[in-house]
């Protein structure tokens, strides 16, 4: 497996541009993300035929390589050891003030062009803020679930508590995390950004007073905490730009801890509970007045948004339903989006019997499918061969909907933690009816995205020559597409 690894990095490498163009690599959960000096080097029809490479994605900050789960930490490991060690920062070159002038104007129209959409680019940089605690966040839910699953069944009472502690110490302090990811997204320092953001869940806010009423530890949870560590990276900024040397190693750091903090305990903590209590009230209200209909653009719209790389910008939305509810009516039904990428994949299976090369892709990428990770699905099968991919978002909207209509008669179902969805979810799943209900609930709606996923791509999604893959035609009949290279008679041109 490590061989592999190692192979299909350095594969990757000269295709992305060799080493010398790789300023960073990270990954998530299924993508290794790249920082790149020249886009414009990297061979992308080779890189997305080269075996194991999913699918590709570019916006404004990286260039990502869809690997699937598993895979990606071990190919991002290998990818960095074939990097050189970073040397140390040159003195910047003596230049004129005309070649500053036209590098700035450059920089300025490469900025303008990045910027074009500021509010995706707003986004990504939120998602970029959480997207490395995903690991976390999936772990310490899994045991979460664990734990109340020994604990309905009164199994091991002594482990239950240190299991419940383990699940429960990461969310206690998980504001300390976002503030140390946003400092260092925005270009701040992240040790201070994780020392404003702290203040969040300090004991001893308690005894501050704002807006009249005593303050709460971690009232507005990880929202008072981004807006906390974003405060404290302009202020650090602010400092650095107007202290000399001496003066900034000592007044930058206690300024930007102080400012932001008290402007954090006095002002941010109780608005950003404000806003934290609406998503609440107005989750409650959307499931309870419109849940099908909710579902339905739920369910349908997400696979789009993971298309994108913007659904780990749901985050925030997630743990703060998590903290004022106890769980997050918004999981389960984004969760129907991949059952409906499962069903049209089935359906293309089905349908595209001779097409061995496909099959293989979804005989592999299936299984993570029925675990809620859609993207080997996305880039591999549905979204190459167009049609599906709507069909899928068909199948996730019916789902949503299922599980909407029962909201709006009291079986609201809601999963404890973030963390995996598809048949994963089931021991996160939560429920003013009861675990019971919400079971039957979520896989009552699973069951509904499987079977409208397969149906409308078995009936629409493969249909004519339009949802066809590259280099395969039509019978005369109109039935299932025969690749063009197979012998066989062509249908004769229209007279």
């Amino acid at each position: 497996m490590h061989t592999d690894a190692r192979a299909l990095a350095a594969a990757l490498l000269p295709l992305v541009g060799g080493a010398a163009n790789v300023r960073s690599a990270a990954h998530c959960v299924t993508r290794l993300r790249l920082a790149l000096a020249d886009r414009s080097r990297v061979d992308e029809a080779a890189l997305r035929a080269l075996p194991g490479v999913l699918g590709v994605v570019e916006d404004g900050e990286s260039y990502q390589i869809v690997l699937g789960p598993g895979v990606v930490g071990r190919v991002t490991a290998e990818f960095e050891r074939l990097l050189p060690s970073p040397a140390p920062a040159a003195p910047p070159p003596v230049t004129t003030a005309a070649e500053l002038a036209a590098r700035g104007a450059q920089l300025k129209e490469r900025r303008k062009r990045r910027n074009a959409t500021p509010g995706k680019a707003a986004l990504r940089r939120v998602a970029d803020v959480f997207v490395p605690l995903i690991p976390a966040l999936i772990g310490c839910g899994i045991l979460a679930g664990v734990a109340g699953l020994l604990a309905n069944l009164g199994w091991l009472p002594a482990l239950t508590p240190a299991l419940s502690a383990l699940a429960s110490a990461f969310m206690a302090l998980i504001a300390v995390f976002v503030g140390h990811n946003t400092a260092r997204e925005f270009g701040g320092t992240p040790v201070l950004g994780g020392a404003v953001a702290a203040v969040v869940v300090y004991p001893g806010v308690a005894e501050v007073t704002a807006f009249g009423a005593a303050l709460t530890p971690g009232q507005g949870g990880v929202l008072g905490a981004l807006a906390a560590a974003l405060l404290g990276t302009y202020v650090e900024k602010w400092c650095r730009a107007r202290f000399p040397g001496t003066l900034d190693v000592l007044l930058t750091p206690t300024l930007t801890v102080l400012v932001s903090g008290l402007v954090t305990l006095y002002v941010l903590m109780y608005a950003a509970g404000q806003v934290a209590s609406a998503i609440g009230t107005a989750a409650t209200w959307l499931l309870g007045h419109t849940g099908a209909l909710a579902g339905l653009l739920l369910g349908g719209l997400f696979l789009p948004l993971v298309m994108l790389g913007l659904h780990q910008a749901l985050i925030p939305l997630h743990t703060t339903l998590i903290e004022q509810q106890g769980h997050t009516v918004l999981l389960p039904l984004l969760a129907m989006a991949g059952a409906g990428q499962v069903g049209a994949a089935a359906a293309v299976y089905v349908r595209l019997r001779h097409d061995t090369s496909l099959r293989t892709t979804i005989r592999s990428a299936l299984p993570a499918g029925l675990l809620g990770v859609g993207e080997p699905l996305i880039y591999g099968v549905s979204l190459p061969l167009g049609r599906p991919f709507l069909t899928a978002c068909a199948g996730g909207a019916a789902g949503g909907a299922f599980v909407g209509a029962f909201a709006m008669r009291g079986a609201e179902v809601g999963a404890t933690a973030i963390g995996p969805s598809g048949w994963a979810l089931f021991p996160l799943l939560a429920g003013d009816a009861g675990p019971a209900v919400a079971a039957a609930v979520y896989g009552g709606g699973l069951l509904t995205g499987y079977a409208v996923g397969f149906l409308a791509t078995y009936c629409f999604g493969l249909n004519g020559t339009a949802g066809v893959p590259v280099g395969a035609v039509c019978d005369p009949e109109g039935h299932e597409p025969r690749p063009a290279d197979r012998p066989g008679p062509r249908p004769a041109p229209p007279r």
